[in-house]
């Protein structure tokens, strides 16, 4: 028998969840034994329920919403014998594309033909869990300045974040420390990735893999503002590491410092000020995956 709970974030994707979900429970329905219902109606009821549902022994906990949910989800069910599955209803939908479900379709197939694999995970020294990638710098800059700012609504605010950011930009210290030896640059952005991809598609981490017990690491040093501007096209197709102003390197363990008042973000979610330590811990999750 298959236990399963539907973990719904109605607010994902603009209320997108929340309308699919009927149609979801309906189609996961048909792929398993029992089916719990939960929805989380902020961050903190949705952690809840999630921890819930793994304390209740579920198989498997699917998330209807986008990666906060997910990241929601990856907080229970790391290092559980519960598995992990993502229908994807969000913006950005990083962990979706990962585990390649693009509806309730791919996962439904998959767990009638009983399909899992393990990740890695990212550990942050604060205790919290990533399945993508951590940032920090311009572009976790640019979520805390949105995050804190009350007008406009929607993407314009990031838009305006974005300007501001690149308004102020100066490279800064950076320390990062791996079992490989300590570097001190002046950097303008750090990514720590387990999985290529941030910020809905941007494979900040090209050759990131989540199955290998390792992170990469992506550093942008000092950089002007043009040219930073001009390598941002870059990132879409991840040619932004020939540029000569990028290094990288792969490590299972990694420390940032810095006296830079950087603020570390994981799967898009706040985590804590540097300096951090992130681990990476082989095949933490169980995922309903291809």
């Amino acid at each position: 028998m298959t236990h399963a709970a539907l973990l719904v974030c109605p607010t994902s994707g603009k209320g997108r969840a929340a309308r699919m979900a009927g149609t979801v429970a309906a189609s996961l329905r048909e792929a398993v034994d029992r089916l719990d219902l939960h929805v989380g109606y902020s961050a903190a009821d949705t952690a809840r329920l999630a921890r819930k549902a793994v304390a209740d022994g579920v198989d498997v906990l699917v998330v209807l919403g986008g990666d906060g949910g997910a990241h929601l989800g990856v907080q229970a069910c790391a290092e559980s014998g519960t598995a992990l599955a993502v229908v994807p209803a969000g913006t950005g939908n990083d962990l979706a594309a990962v585990l390649g479900t693009t509806g309730v379709a791919d996962v439904v197939s998959r767990l009638r033909s009983g399909e899992r694999r393990r990740l890695d995970l990212g550990l942050a020294s604060n205790g919290t869990w990533f399945a993508t990638v951590l940032c920090a710098g311009f572009d976790s800059a640019v979520n805390e300045r949105a995050n804190a700012m009350r007008w406009p609504a929607g993407p314009r605010r990031y838009d305006l974040a974005i300007l501001a950011e690149l308004a102020a930009l100066r490279a800064l210290p950076l320390v990062v420390e791996t079992e490989h030896g300590v570097e001190e640059v002046d950097a303008t952005l750090v990514a720590v990735g387990n999985t290529p991809n941030y910020g809905g598609g941007i494979p900040i981490c090209p050759g990131a893999d989540p199955a290998d017990g390792l992170f990469d690491v992506t550093v942008v040093t000092g950089v002007s503002r043009t040219a930073l501007v001009r390598m941002l096209p870059t990132l879409r197709t991840g040619g932004h590491v020939e540029h000569v102003a990028v290094r990288t390197l792969r490590a299972r363990s990694v420390r940032l410092a810095g006296d830079n008042g950087w603020v570390g973000y994981a799967d898009g979610e706040r985590v804590e000020a540097l300096p951090l330590t992130v681990e990476c811990r082989p095949g933490a999750l169980s995922v309903v995956s291809a």
